[in-house]
């Protein structure tokens, strides 16, 4: 397999996480009225190809153990774990986007990536204690103030404004309903516990044959895609926004809106590629899984640009609105910055 020999190259891939990562939900949006839940069957087979492709390529090529070889002699509790992580990702990115279908990518993402980059620094350092203690807690406060600054613009901007007429009228934007918000943070609470198990996976010691970050990929793809045809079956049933959906409704879309699907899940996926690679580096290169998984969700920073400025999720918001969102940005982005020098501070 093919993995990054210095640290450039490593902070490279990271880099393009994030903007895989921040930038995937577009398609769902370019969309149109497509449902999350039936957008999300394509979604779920482009993670899929996306991980085989990989792994029959770089995860076969080099000097190191190919992707083939590794299989075979991985553990099967390694191999579970990362086939669980993509079962427990799946959940919290089906809530994510369905908090997008209600609240927009402006809020969805702040809140839902925000929380789970907390919980996943955490328990990510517990695991692999790469990086000064003080900094990334420091860097964690700064992201739970950005979380709680856009929950308020997103209430203040959500709250009705008196009409001329003397009567109050909705705000244009994200709906008005708290429901956005619950689904951002149970996404969230998920969403952070999914890279600890792909650490998991990856094992350790002369002991336990872990897995490469390929065939990680590669299971985790296939719990995303096994698991969306089980816990949709809720979502079409009792669905979080509309009327009830069929699985056979999934072939009244055009063909635009199934191709957007697929290419939303390649998306994501090469960033969750490029991020497992960068984790894995030889130590000499490495930054460590926690500053992995921290800078990668800096992709919320990316979704918050394109829904604030692309999509124009807050238009005529307020001036106190919009010096919350500002205030959210610039509190996000010191935190991701404090987390991302923690390494060099250890």
């Amino acid at each position: 397999m093919i993995l990054p020999a210095t640290y450039n190259s490593a902070l490279l891939l990271i880099i393009l996480s994030m903007i895989c990562w921040g930038s995937w939900a577009n398609t769902f949006k370019l969309s149109g009225k497509w449902r999350f839940e039936l957008f999300y069957y394509d979604y779920s087979l482009g993670v899929l190809l996306a991980a085989i492709v990989a792994a029959y390529t770089f995860g076969s090529m080099g000097a190191d153990l190919s992707f083939s070889d590794n299989l075979l002699i991985a553990l099967r509790r390694n191999m579970a774990y990362a086939a669980v992580a993509g079962v427990v990702f799946n959940l919290a990115n089906m809530l994510l986007v369905a908090a997008i279908s209600v609240a927009g990518m402006a809020v969805a993402f702040p809140i839902g990536i925000g929380l789970a980059l907390v919980v996943g620094v955490v328990w990510n350092y517990r695991l692999n204690s790469q990086g000064n203690p003080t900094l990334l807690a420091a860097g964690v406060v700064l992201v739970v103030c950005a979380i709680i600054v856009d929950a308020w613009a997103y209430s203040a901007h959500a709250r009705p404004v008196a009409a001329k007429a003397g009567k109050a009228s909705p705000r244009k934007g994200p709906g008005t309903s708290p429901k956005g918000i619950t689904l951002s943070l149970i996404s969230g609470l998920l969403m952070g516990s999914f890279y600890p198990l792909v650490e998991m996976a990856k094992g350790g010691g002369p002991d336990n044959a872990g897995l490469g970050p390929y065939a990680v990929a590669f299971l985790f793809a296939v719990g995303v895609f096994l698991s969306t045809f089980i816990f949709n079956l809720y979502f079409l049933n009792l669905p979080v926004q509309g009327q009830s959906l069929s699985m056979f409704d999934y072939f009244k879309g055009s063909l635009k809106q199934h191709t957007l699907g697929i290419l939303g899940g390649l998306i994501w996926c090469i960033g969750a590629i490029a991020n497992f690679v960068a984790a894995s580096s030889p130590k000499t290169v490495q930054v460590g899984p926690a500053i992995s998984y921290a800078v990668g969700q800096g992709a919320t920073m990316v979704s918050a640009l394109w829904g604030l400025l692309v999509w124009k999720e807050f238009a005529g918001a307020s001036g106190k609105v919009r010096v919350l969102l500002a205030l959210m940005l610039i509190l996000f982005l010191a935190g991701l910055i404090i987390v991302s020098i923690a390494p060099l501070y250890a």
